[in-house]
Parts: structure tokens; sequence; C-alpha cells
């Protein structure tokens, strides 16, 4: 375990963890300049920067290229590369994806899924590789498992989602994201969990940490704003004034 993961799961029962998405060099290096603990290549890059509807759609080669840019502008804090859906199907794919993004600078990759995954994420884990797991709603998954609603609201769920966190564990990651999970649910998981729990949609200061898409963070995508988002600024309105005010400014030059 390298120097940066092995602060991260010294945190647990100490003090918060702050976990940021970042797509790109500048925003990477903004965001790793003001002290974030980690730094996520999401596959959610597929909606922010590429324009597609949902993360499905991204590719290893995607993320290689994203996670590449990232990894140039980090110094302090551990970057993490999600695995595009398909790239983890099987063991052997899945450790084959975490060595392609490792080399390109990951200190750490990311899956989804609890139960099902925990074979990839030993396979992983055994290679020297640390992993990030990732239980609750899994959004490569959203089409066949009913769409973006909140999970742990009946009690088979909430046991389920147990086991999955258990079955990460097991499997030997380092830390663990919850994503839009019933907030009761999601603090008696990380009660119960060994490992840093990092909370989306999960209820404030149910986890031991949370994570948040830079572009809600900074109102950058104005065009779709999820509901557990806190904005805390409005990045979007001050760039289309910006450009307003060059296009005068080379319409009538002084």
């Amino acid at each position: 375990m390298n120097s940066k993961i092995a602060a991260i799961v010294a945190c647990k029962g100490k003090r918060p963890v702050s976990e940021l998405t970042a797509y790109d060099y500048p925003t990477a290096r903004l965001v790793d300049e003001a002290g974030v603990d980690m730094i996520l290549v999401g596959d959610s890059l597929g909606m922010m920067m590429l324009g597609f509807p949902d993360t499905t759609h991204v590719t290893l080669a995607h993320m290689l290229h994203h996670v590449e840019a990232v990894a140039r502008a980090v110094k302090n804090a551990v970057v993490i590369a999600d695995m595009p859906i398909h790239t983890y199907d099987t063991p052997e794919q899945a450790l084959a994806t975490a060595k392609a993004l490792m080399a390109v600078g990951a200190d750490a990759v990311k899956l989804e899924g609890g139960a099902a995954m925990e074979e990839q994420i030993r396979t992983i884990t055994q290679a020297g590789i640390p992993v990030q797991g990732h239980i609750g709603l899994l959004p490569q998954k959203v089409k066949e498992d009913g769409g973006y609603r909140m999970r742990g609201k009946t009690d088979e769920e909430a046991v389920a989602l147990m086991r999955d966190m258990e079955a990460v564990v097991r499997a030997g990651a380092f830390s663990v994201v919850i994503e839009c999970t019933k907030h009761s649910v999601a603090a008696e998981i990380t009660h119960a969990c060994p490992i840093i729990t990092i909370g989306i949609g999960a209820g404030r200061g149910t986890c031991d940490g949370e994570v948040a898409v830079f572009h809600d963070l900074v109102g950058a995508y104005p065009w779709f704003t999820p509901s557990f988002a806190r904005p805390k600024a409005d990045i979007s309105t001050e760039i289309t004034q910006a450009v307003k005010k060059y296009i005068a400014e080379v319409e009538r030059p002084q």
C-alpha cells in the first residue's frame, strides 16, 4: 500500500475524507492545489465532457486519455480511475483494465458492484493495485436496475447492501462509495464497515466522507443538477457573461 492510500485508510474514525471528480489537467490541478483528499476520474465524464446520455457509452480509451491528463496535474491527492462498463466482466479482464489505468498514472481504480464483483476486486488487489468499491445505485446498470432510484428502501435491499459491503471488504478494497442509498442504511453500513465509506446522495454525515461531481459543485453544467448536489458557485453564468462581453468587444472595438 503506497503512502497516499495509507493516509486515506488512516482517516477512518478520525476525520471526514473529501473526494471530487476531475477530468482534465487544469481542473485536476486546481482541485489538487485546493487540498482535496482524492480525485476521481469518473466515467461521469461521459456526460460532463463528452455529451453522452449516461456512463454506458464510455470506453477504456476514453478513460485512459482523461486519467493521463489528470495524473500530469496531481501532486498530492489520490487519483482514482473508474473502470468503464464491460471492461471488468471477468477477473482476468478486470486485472488487465486496472493495469492499463495504473500505467497512465492512476493511484487506484474503482469498479461498480458488491458481492457480484468480489472475485474481480480480489484479483486486482492481490496484484497490488488499490481498489475503491462502489455499491448502492450503480450508474452503469441503471438501464437494467430500474433507473435512478434510491436504494436500501426495503429490508431486503438493506440486507443486500450490507452483504455487498462485506464482500468488497473481504476482497481487499481500501474504500467504498455508497451511492443514492437510504440515509439510515448508509449510516448503518458505515458503522459496520472497517474501511472508508464515501457517500454520494446518501445523506450528509452518514459516511466517512463524500464525493461530488466537480461540475455540480461549481455550477458548470446548468442543463442538469442532481437533487442532492450542493453547488458552491455558478460558473456557467460567469462563462456566458464573459463570452458575451468578448463578443461585444469584437463587434464594437474601442
